[in-house]
């Protein structure tokens, strides 16, 4: 199984900061892969799945705000 990174924009992320894996942004078919669980990527910018290796992360400028914008 190949790591991949898959960089995402603010607004990929859900109202909590993070992603689901398997993720259709990494190109994934969500029938054919592992359990679905959650990363938490606003935290430290990046989250690795648990299951297949893949790292979710924060394009380069990308902010999760604090604000109501």
């Amino acid at each position: 199984m190949s790591n991949s990174t898959v960089e995402l924009l603010a607004k990929d992320l859900n109202a909590q900061g993070g992603v689901y894996c398997p993720s259709p942004q990494a190109g994934m078919k969500l029938w054919s892969s592992h359990p679905k669980v959650y990363l938490d990527v606003a935290g430290s910018g990046q989250a690795k799945c648990p299951y297949c290796g893949t790292v979710y992360k924060l394009k380069a400028g990308e902010h999760v705000g604090g604000g109501g914008g």
